[in-house]
Parts: structure tokens; C-alpha cells; sequence
């Protein structure tokens, strides 16, 4: 059985600079509509189905919430679904801030 991989941010900003990986922000709308990881999909019940339809299976999933808790539950629906590599970040979106990588602020 596949299980979960905890990374920290700087593993996951490596990890998106030399593979491709999807990136998920598992967030409320409100949270990542002001502030996200530059290229990150959000993930939502109603977005599931374009995550499904733009990545593969084989594809490494990092999945990013508020502080690294609620991403591990969605990881684990991720690999019951079928995903093979998922990886959640330690600390989540306010441990990547803390990190001083990418933010994108609101939409471009």
C-alpha cells in the first residue's frame, strides 16, 4: 500500500523546480485567493473532477493546507483513489511562508 510522504517546504520547492508534480492547495477559497504557492491547483470537492482530468495517476501529488494536518486526510483519499506518490508538506502553507519561498498574492 502507498502511504504518505511528509516533506518540508524547501523538499517540495525543490521537488516542483526539477519534476513534474501537481501541486494541490487543499485551503478555503477566501485563505487561497489572497495568498498561494505560485501554480498550486485548489483543490476543492467541486474541483475534483478537473484535478482528475489535467493529472495523472503516477503523477507525484503535493498537497499543502494551513498547517500541514487537514492535507494528511486528503493525501490519504488521494491514495484510496488510486494516486501512487502524495506527499503532504510539514507545516503546511504557514511553514512555506515562514520558509521565504514563492507566494503569489491574490491572482494575476
Amino acid at each position: 500500500m502507498t502511504q504518505i510522504i511528509d516533506i518540508s517546504p524547501q523538499q517540495a520547492w525543490e521537488m516542483l523546480q526539477t519534476q513534474t508534480c501537481a501541486l494541490l492547495d487543499v485551503r478555503d477559497w477566501q485563505r487561497y485567493s489572497h495568498s498561494h504557492i505560485p501554480e498550486a491547483f485548489h483543490l476543492t470537492n467541486q474541483s475534483y473532477g478537473d484535478f482528475q482530468n489535467e493529472y495523472d495517476y503516477d503523477e507525484p501529488v503535493i498537497l499543502v493546507c494551513y498547517h500541514g494536518v487537514s492535507s494528511r486526510s486528503v493525501a490519504t483519499y488521494l491514495i484510496e483513489q488510486g494516486y501512487e506518490q502524495v506527499y503532504s508538506i510539514i507545516g503546511g502553507f504557514e511553514a512555506w511562508e515562514k520558509a521565504g519561498l514563492p507566494i503569489e498574492q491574490g491572482f494575476s
